[in-house]
């Protein structure tokens, strides 16, 4: 069965406000075993509208909408399908009557352009809205099921978990079971770590292979089908390992891991703590280890050494140092190491130091040079990288860096 998600609202195409349906609404469909194909995207205008449900009738089984459902003149979705279907719209009275009720429980004059919510494509299966005004329908036409469901994502998630599922399971036959798991990989590129298993790829059935690169990592997703949730598992498991004795050395996390959580629990078992001293990166690194509860159990303290006197001052880099080899260098970053680790009697201590940009570059040092060292129990290990993009993102992909380097160092104690 082919499934189609089509979003309306021209606010989507201007960008004014982000689509979570779409995600939401593919995630659970897959989840059930059902596979989404296609996604559309389409602004109030009828005739567009029109091209767009013509084309999802033509390729797809079940075509799944959400918005354009409310009060407005600009709300038309219903009504472009009940023309499209040839089926005159008509007033639903419990539809009519829960409208009027969700206004009068909130004391709220209810304005008579509210009414247009309660009409209805003739033969339709009305699906009562519990969290707001407008009802979602559901039309079999031939082959062919068309969902609408309401735009405000906490009235379409509760009607699609509440209504929606159950009709599905009922409506079609069982679908099987789609289960999907992440490998986290760093300090590979998407081209390189393609070469690596291409062979895997190119031979990918069931389970499927896919490639995406994130800033800063490269994730693997491994996609199986089958009749029940341990089917898919094991064959999610058996090409996990097939890949794992090819490219360990570069995976790091699964699924929902984030690099500061894994990091964290390894300082939290071994009992260390840390200590750092941002320059270009401005505290980020020490903001993404603060988002993870227990922190204070491992986390020391940092300094956001920006100024050259700031770094002599407050992590006692030494002047001549900074003058002989400059605020960017191998020597500066070590220093900043040591001097955090000891200010804050850390068990270990990092010194990050670069030129995230536009401007600050030397004829020597590019824009994205950086420098980042760690001082601990087995001593110091510095570190220079290079990064491209703006501003925004070098920061970003230096506290990657960082993150990814003190999780090596702490693997090795």
């Amino acid at each position: 069965m082919i499934v189609e998600i089509v979003t309306t609202g021209t606010e989507l195409l201007l960008g004014q406000i982000i689509d979570t349906n779409t995600p939401f609404l593919s995630q659970r469909l897959n989840e059930l075993g059902f596979d989404v194909l296609y996604h559309s995207t389409v602004g109030d205008n009828k005739v567009r509208m029109t091209e767009v449900l013509t084309h999802a009738l033509h390729r797809s089984d079940l075509i799944i909408t959400s918005g354009g459902l409310g009060p407005t003149q600009g709300d038309i979705t219903k009504e472009v399908t009940a023309t499209l279907l040839n089926r005159p719209l008509l007033l639903d009275d419990d539809s009519v009557e829960n409208i009027k009720m969700f206004f009068a429980n909130r004391q709220i004059p209810m304005p008579d352009s509210n009414l247009r919510q309660g009409m209805i494509p003739e033969g339709a299966i009305v699906i009562k809205n519990e969290r707001g005004t407008a009802p979602g329908v559901i039309i079999e036409h031939d082959s062919k099921t068309i969902i609408h469901l309401p735009g405000p994502p906490h009235e379409l998630e509760w009607m699609f978990e509440h209504a929606i599922i159950p009709y599905l399971k009922q409506r079609f036959p069982i679908q099987g079971i789609i289960v999907s798991k992440i490998l986290h990989t760093y300090g590979i590129g998407e081209s390189a770590l393609e070469e690596k298993i291409k062979d895997f790829i190119i031979s990918q059935s069931n389970p499927t292979i896919a490639l995406l690169a994130k800033q800063g990592e490269v994730i693997i997703r491994l996609t199986a089908k089958s009749n029940t949730v341990i089917e898919a598992e094991q064959l999610i498991a058996k090409l996990e390992e097939q890949l794992r004795q090819r490219i360990a050395d570069y995976i790091w996390g699964l699924d929902n891991d984030t690099i500061e959580a894994n990091i964290g629990k390894i300082l939290a078992e071994k009992q260390l703590t840390i200590a750092l001293a941002e320059s270009c990166t401005g505290g980020l690194i020490t903001s993404r280890i603060t988002d993870i509860s227990g922190s204070s159990n491992y986390l020391m303290g940092s300094i956001v050494c920006y100024t050259n006197e700031i770094k002599s001052n407050f992590v006692d880099v030494p002047p001549q140092i900074i003058t002989d080899y400059g605020a960017v260098s191998h020597q500066t970053a070590s220093l900043l190491a040591t001097g955090i680790r000891q200010k804050f009697t850390a068990t270990l201590g990092m010194g990050i130091t670069g030129i995230a940009g536009p401007t600050g570059a030397t004829p020597t040092k590019t824009v994205g040079t950086v420098y980042i060292a760690i001082d601990g129990p087995n001593g110091i290990q510095c570190k220079k990288y290079t990064f491209n993009g703006q501003r925004i993102d070098i920061k970003y992909r230096i506290s990657q860096a960082a993150l990814h380097m003190l999780r090596q160092y702490t693997l090795s104690l």
